[in-house]
């Protein structure tokens, strides 16, 4: 296995070859690609006259105007089709764990994966996903639905992604410390069109198709999306993720702007890949591998495919849910759109808006506790078993339903409890955005001012059901019971029903509805040539108005002859909830080009994320706000091809809520607790190319993301010792390096390149106790391009390195017991995809 040095070593070599590349560049003649041109932005020659190169990428995010990615006073990047193609990322996050400053877990399959940005301790936290500029839904999170990579789908109708980290974002989005904007494809004069076939060895099968061109005078369409089918990268024993995506509109030009009208919709599904035992938490050294394959093996199973979860309605009827783990969380919403831009006499009117509509319906197997022995657990049961059935002799395990015994003592010895969550959501958003933009001059420099408002109305219910089971440790499992019996073997009961466990049940019912309105306005003064400063503020007003029904536990007189004979029950009151929070966010930057090739910035901001609607689903809700400071500092070169983008920062969280398990009840409830986080390190965003057949790209970070003390402010002494700890699942050092070889043959197109991704040494629990080793992983790709067809092979962790990410968040709070972590999501191991595409 490579090793973390090796790691560094490669960012050592990038930024050496950075700072060598200077005069090289420049020996290069007509070594810079064209510009890329946003959609719907002026498209404009660079002003140092430049043609290409990174620097010069227009960009729109974050920014009052399209401008030059050299020019902006902060940390952005722009992935287009080609770069994205290259990367070749299984996911959305994926894609942007390429990127400096956001570290990625995408192991729990190919939507709602785990982002990080520089170090923000929750997950997904900050990071605001836009389409053309707008969320499809308001907030981070709904209802288990995440408004990120779990609404949004990268395929051909994206023509590229745009991703600030810092910088201008809590200005330009609510609750936003970053923004991942997703720039739909625009019909021009010339028509053009993509299609292209996906084929990977783990059963996948995807279609991607783009067109647009002109309808008449002045008017142009672009429609595209895909289909996908795939089997997945862990054996569930039923096909993984089914669905796909279509996207459309159609943009008229004005004889100064354009108005652009979107549709998209969404029908997916996509099975969810939950922490798996790796080894014996009794005894570490046993690996559990030969039962559940470290690589291929999950606890999601056919055993799930016919579920059935009951509770009790208000009126003390007994229900009944028909749950299919297959269906995993399955994503159905619609949404339109309308953009319009028009400059009239310098005074630039920009409106977007947008609706969403839609419903998610959620079905996973949760991990929960560690893997137990056998006989260990089954003896916790044998009083209670002993007090309900009489003169129990013993108890032993049977598959579920049947009279067919199973012996743990044939396998690993072990048996574990695992949780069935169905959760189900209908949700809409409806959101806008009006501002106007104007540029003028004064005595000293000329300002470029945007002044804005944006509201949003939106909402979701929430309906969930929990229920757990009890679990063979193997891939694919069974479900057991755990039956009493007698002296002469007869059977007396059983502790669970159908493998279902004892008071394990929980129900779930709410509603929340939300508006809010924001106003914000942002100054870019120009005070001389290259010297640029810019500072904005938005405030925001939030109004909720939501409920949950109480619930109470109730013994179903239906199910004899078993302890889980309790099922949840509606009370028929609620807890009704109203809150009307606000929040101000501001930000401060100065940036000064030294020429046209260097330059440097500096930031500060302020952002303040509310309690979010979702806290309404909570019969005793505990409003929360989370407030972080950030302070960034960046250097920049761009020579064409030849780029280093460098940031500094420093990011203060104070305060930092959550919700923890409770040292004094040995962790067994969760109370708030409130304290102090600080992430600082440096982002390292570079290209090198010093001559036209060869290239080295790097995104790396150096990081040092650290707890101060937390404590409940319920109970000011109760506090958890974490300072200087490492913040949790957090790496000090993470990143990629991509080599890439071009050759040239009349029209024949050779890429030839290959992959180092490394994650530095993370942590499961506050207290810093269970370790998640670092890891690297290896992968190689290779494109052939002829005229309009384009044919590509890549191959991700190709030499199956080990890496566990996330632990197991249910019960790691204070760690697992060991040294090293024994229960997680381990990486996918070796995997291929073979891509056909034809342009025309």
């Amino acid at each position: 296995m490579l090793k973390t040095t090796l790691a560094g070593g490669c960012a050592v070599a990038v930024l050496a070859l950075v700072a060598a590349a200077p005069a090289q560049a420049q020996a290069v003649p007509g070594s810079e690609p064209s510009i890329t041109v946003a959609a719907d932005a002026p498209a404009t020659a660079a002003p140092d006259g430049t043609t290409g190169g990174a620097g010069n990428d227009i960009i729109v995010t974050g920014s009052a105007r399209a401008q030059r990615r050299f020019d902006v006073s902060y940390e952005i990047n722009s992935l287009s089709q080609d770069d994205v193609k290259l990367l070749a990322p299984k996911s959305f996050a994926d894609l942007l764990g390429d990127l400096p400053g956001i570290h990625v877990e995408t192991t729990g399959g190919e939507v709602q994966n785990i982002t990080r940005l520089r170090g923000i301790p929750t997950d997904r936290g900050m990071l605001i996903f836009q389409q053309d500029g707008l969320p499809l839904y308001h907030e981070v999170d709904g209802y288990f639905f995440n408004s990120g990579d779990g609404m949004n789908r990268y395929d051909l109708m994206t023509e590229r992604v745009e991703v600030v980290q810092g910088g201008p974002a809590p200005i330009y989005a609510s609750e936003a410390a970053g923004i991942v904007n997703n720039i739909t494809v625009s019909g021009t004069d010339q028509s053009r069109g993509k299609a292209q076939l996906t084929f990977g060895d783990i059963g996948m099968y995807r279609g991607d198709v783009m067109q647009s061109g002109p309808l008449g005078h002045d008017t142009y369409y672009a429609i595209g999306g895909f289909l996908r089918y795939s089997d997945g990268y862990r054996d569930n024993g039923f096909p993984n993720d089914r669905g796909g995506q279509i996207r459309a509109n159609i943009k008229h030009n004005f004889s100064n702007g354009f108005v652009k009208v979107t549709a998209n919709y969404l029908n997916d599904h996509n099975v969810f890949y939950l922490p798996i035992p790796i080894a014996n938490p009794q005894n570490p050294a046993q690996s559990l591998n030969p039962w559940l394959n470290y690589f291929t093996g999950t606890m999601n199973s056919p055993a799930f495919r016919d579920v059935t979860l009951s509770y009790q309605d208000a009126n003390g009827v007994m229900r009944s849910e028909n749950r299919d783990l297959a269906n995993g969380r399955h994503m159905v919403y619609g949404n339109v759109g309308i953009q319009y831009q028009g400059d009239f006499d310098g005074w630039l009117v920009s409106f977007k808006g947008g609706a969403t509509k839609g419903k998610d319906t959620f079905d996973a197997l949760y991990s929960t506790t560690n893997p137990s022995n056998a006989t260990t657990f089954a003896n916790s049961y044998l009083a209670a078993a002993t007090k309900a059935f009489g003169a129990v002799d013993h108890l032993g395990y049977v598959y579920s339903g049947t009279n067919t015994a199973y012996n743990p003592a044939s396998q690993s010895g072990l048996v574990m409890p695992a949780q069935y969550r169905a959760a189900d959501s209908s949700f809409y958003s409806v959101q806008g955005d009006l501002s106007i933009t104007h540029k003028f001059d004064t005595g000293f420099g000329s300002h470029d001012v945007k002044v804005g408002a944006y509201t949003s109305f939106y909402g979701n219910t929430q309906n969930q059901l929990y229920q757990q089971y009890l679990i063979q440790v193997q891939g694919q499992p069974s479900t057991l019971d755990l039956v009493a019996y007698s002296a002469n073997g007869t059977v007396l009961g059983k502790v669970t029903n159908n493998g279902a466990l004892p008071n394990t049940n929980a129900l779930g019912i709410g509603n929340v509805d939300a508006k809010m309105i924001a106003v914000y306005a942002n100054d870019t003064w120009e005070i001389t040539r290259g010297l640029r400063l810019d500072g904005g503020i938005r405030h925001e007003w939030y109004s909720y108005n939501g409920y949950e029904d109480y619930t109470k536990t109730v013994t179903n007189t239906a199910l004899v002859g078993t302890l889980a004979n309790t099922v949840s029950a509606l009370t028929g009151a609620a807890n009704q909830f109203r809150l009307s929070p606000q929040v101000t966010n501001w930000t401060v930057g100065l940036n000064y080009d030294f020429s046209r090739h260097f330059g440097a910035y500096g930031r500060a901001s302020h952002v303040e994320v509310p309690p979010t609607a979702g806290t309404a689903f909570n019969v005793s809700p505990t409003p929360t706000y989370t407030k972080a400071d950030e302070y960034e500092v960046g250097i920049k070169a761009s020579f064409g091809r030849n780029y280093l983008y460098a940031t500094g920062y420093y990011t203060k969280f104070n305060p930092l809520n959550g919700s923890y398990p409770d040292p004094t009840t040995q962790y067994t409830t969760n109370v708030p607790f409130i304290g102090k986080a600080v992430s600082k390190g440096v982002e390292i965003d570079a290209n090198v190319e010093p001559v036209r057949w060869f290239s080295v790209s790097g995104a790396i970070t150096f990081a040092q993301p650290e707890y101060n003390n937390l404590y409940n402010p319920n109970s000011p002494s109760q506090t958890i010792a974490v300072s200087g700890k490492q913040i949790v699942r957090e790496p000090k050092l993470y990143g990629h390096v991509m080599p890439k070889f071009h050759f040239e043959s009349g029209q024949n197109k050779f890429d030839v390149y290959g992959t180092l991704n490394f994650v530095g040494r993370e942590y499961v629990d506050f207290l810093n106790t269970t370790e998640l080793p670092a890891y690297q992983t290896v992968g190689a790709g290779f494109n052939y391009t002829r005229g309009t067809w384009q044919f590509q092979v890549v191959g991700d962790n190709i030499t199956n390195n080990h890496g566990l990410t996330e632990g197991n968040t249910r019960s790691d709070a204070f760690g697992q017991g060991t040294a090293v972590a024994v229960y997680g999501r381990p990486l996918f191991g070796r995997n291929f995809r073979f891509v056909l595409t034809k342009s025309w």
